[in-house]
């Protein structure tokens, strides 16, 4: 499997499942800042709330609180929006003029509330949320966010300073007296001037921070997405040893273990195939592994590989165990329960259903990678693995469900396992394809 960038012309496209995990992390970051501007908004109420009022009791229009007012009002609409729908790029964009120039109406309204010129507002520390507003867009990992944000907010200031100067025709309150700026009411050009360019220059910066940010979260979510959908083709104690391995993962080199080793089969299932139609062919097998691998899972096993309708799982290979026998008969006696009601299941619908047989062996074997550099795998080699797959042929001639060898079956029985009955031991069987005969116990007839 590849999961990468597609190329068309010269635009990368990303796949669909990757862009969509971007959406929806972008979509989360949204209500998150919707929440953290509701908290701003409400800090503006209370400290209007508790700031003393110096304007004339007897002035009728308060502008400060219906600018909070409208504030809130836009602010509460996108987030209900936020968590309804996936808010749009071209929405975005306006809300945060919408942002900007509420915050600058604000601003503006000081002037009015408090009955001072028009550059009594300019002195505003309230000007300094525009970088928390200019920051939160960066949340979002999209340089044109930020972007907007500051040209808006330079764009809004120079508006604001032009208002001031032009205001009064008789008086444009222009000073270049740096002492006298600081004490009245006066404006100081460049001291607006170093405020826009210290907007403009933190939005640039988060910009470009963010396109290279941007660059290592796309590579960093379509990894991660890879990962997701690898992990479904290897077993979870594979998918995490590859995601945590310290060094890259190469051919050649493997680790000794005492592991049981399981085959599953079904009887007939060859000839079965033959006759009935692909679907009813696939949709069997899906059945069957359906029911057989949880089983496998939840006693600690690990799918090494799928065998068309052979299954070959391990015990204490992929995570070491000490009751790596015992997991796998237990394993075994669950599973073919399973299977047999499931047998019984589709017989009563009058549907065939081949029988499922296993064998388990144990012993030392080696766990690692094999291949090459363009295709590993994480598989066992050793002895239990061609006797497990052996006695699993000789349920046939035996007419069993199960076997293991007797070996096996002690170790589990120190191990801890209980069988469930009296189970049959035969003595020095011949086994097909094995050199010498095998004690073999039947775990199910």
């Amino acid at each position: 499997m590849k999961i990468g960038w597609r190329r068309r012309g010269k635009k990368a496209e990303l796949p669909e499942r990757v862009r969509r995990t971007i959406q929806e992390q972008g979509d989360a970051t949204e209500r998150l800042i919707g929440w953290v501007q509701f908290a701003v908004v409400l800090t503006f109420a209370m400290l209007y709330a508790i700031a003393p009022k110096t304007f004339p009791a007897e002035q009728a229009f308060q502008p400060v609180p219906w600018a909070i007012g409208a504030y809130t009002v836009f602010t509460l609409i996108r987030l209900v929006l936020a968590y309804r729908i996936s808010l749009p790029g071209w929405f975005l964009l306006v809300s945060i003029v919408i942002d900007m120039t509420l915050l600058f109406s604000l601003i503006w309204s000081f002037h009015i509330q408090y009955v001072q010129p028009a550059s009594f507002y300019l002195k505003s520390p309230t000007l300094l949320y525009v970088f928390i507003f200019i920051a939160l867009r960066a949340l979002r990992f999209e340089a044109r966010f930020v972007m907007a944000a500051g040209l808006t907010a330079a764009l809004g200031w120079m508006a604001m300073v032009a208002y001031v100067i032009s205001v009064d025709p008789n008086d444009n309150m222009i000073t270049r007296n740096y002492v006298e700026y600081m004490t009245s009411n006066s404006i100081l050009i460049g001291a607006e001037f170093d405020k826009i360019v210290s907007i403009l220059v933190v939005a640039i910066i988060l910009g470009v921070a963010l396109i290279r940010g941007r660059a290592l979260l796309v590579r960093s979510v379509a990894e991660g997405v890879a990962a997701q959908e690898l992990s479904r083709f290897f077993a979870p104690e594979i998918a995490q040893r590859i995601r945590g391995s310290d060094q890259e993962i190469s051919a050649g080199s493997g680790e000794i273990r005492d592991a049981a080793v399981v085959n599953f089969d079904m009887r007939g299932f060859t000839r079965l195939a033959e006759t009935a139609s692909p679907d009813h062919v696939m949709s069997l097998l899906a059945d069957y592994q359906h029911h057989v691998v949880p089983v496998i899972q939840a006693h600690g096993g690990s799918i090494d590989k799928f065998l068309g309708d052979g299954i070959m799982a391990t015990f204490g290979a992929a995570l070491p165990s000490t009751t790596y026998a015992a997991d796998a008969l237990r394993a075994v006696s669950e599973a073919i329960d399973q299977a047999r009601r499931w047998q019984e299941d589709l017989r009563t619908r009058g549907e065939a259903c081949p029988e499922v047989n296993a064998a388990v062996a144990s012993g030392r074997v080696i766990f690692g990678a094999v291949g090459d550099e363009t295709r590993l795998e994480y598989t066992v080699i050793g002895e239990p693995v061609n006797l497990s797959a052996k006695l699993e042929q000789h349920n046939k001639h035996l007419g069993t469900r199960a076997l293991c060898d007797a070996v096996t079956y002690e170790r589990a029985l120190a191990q801890g396992y209980a069988p469930a009955g009296v189970q049959r031991q035969i003595a020095a069987s011949p086994v097909a394809g094995v050199g010498h005969s095998v004690d073999v116990v039947v775990l199910t007839p």
